[in-house]
């Protein structure tokens, strides 16, 4: 369903396990900056009634998703880290050229969300299917959900305001690149990289 080309591979729960702080964190910091993305977007394309609709709701469904995941962190008697550089979404913004129309803008941008949230989706399953805390598999499992929405919801965005076969073989293309990051990734704690 979510068309990627690179399975994370299993033994990434292994790294997790290991290191269940620091992947809070990062998730901390994730949801974050997928508030800011929303936020973000209604700025950059207020004309566009609809998706600044979406992105208010979506505001708020992310920094609630923050909350939880604070809230997980404090239960476990830790405070929240730092933020570090997400490497692989750093490399995966590089894929298209910048500048262009408007809509192109704005179409580059929602690819890059439904693939990010594609791969929290898929990265999430993983969680709530490997994990040997029973607890923390179920909050995964939970969240996986909203991930697989708002992927369709950045996708179907993205065809909606360009044309949809060029969208469609951008976002194969954007696939195909998205797995030769991959391919590098999935040796440390965090939920992209």
């Amino acid at each position: 369903m979510l068309g990627l080309k690179l399975p994370t591979d299993p033994r990434w729960v292994n790294i997790v396990e290991k290191n269940v702080e620091d992947i809070l964190t990062d998730h901390a910091y994730c949801e974050q900056k997928a508030t800011s993305t929303a936020i973000s977007l209604i700025v950059s394309f207020p004309e566009y009634t609809e998706l600044v609709q979406e992105m208010v709701a979506l505001v708020k469904e992310e920094i609630s998703h923050f909350k939880m995941v604070h809230d997980k962190i404090l239960e476990n008697g830790w405070v929240l880290g730092r933020d570090r550089k997400d490497e692989y979404v750093l490399k995966l913004i590089t894929f298209f050229p910048k500048g262009g129309s408007r809509t192109t803008q704005l179409v580059h941008r929602l690819l890059y969300a439904a693939l990010i949230e594609a791969r929290s989706c898929e990265r999430f399953r993983l969680l709530s299917e490997e994990l040997k805390d029973k607890e923390l598999a179920e909050f995964y499992r939970n969240l996986m959900v909203s991930e697989a929405n708002h992927y369709t919801m950045f996708l179907g965005f993205a065809r909606q305001y360009g044309n949809k076969d060029e969208v469609n073989e951008k976002w194969q293309n954007l696939l195909e690149f998205e797995a030769k990051i991959m391919a590098d990734l999935s040796k440390r704690e965090t939920i992209h990289g």
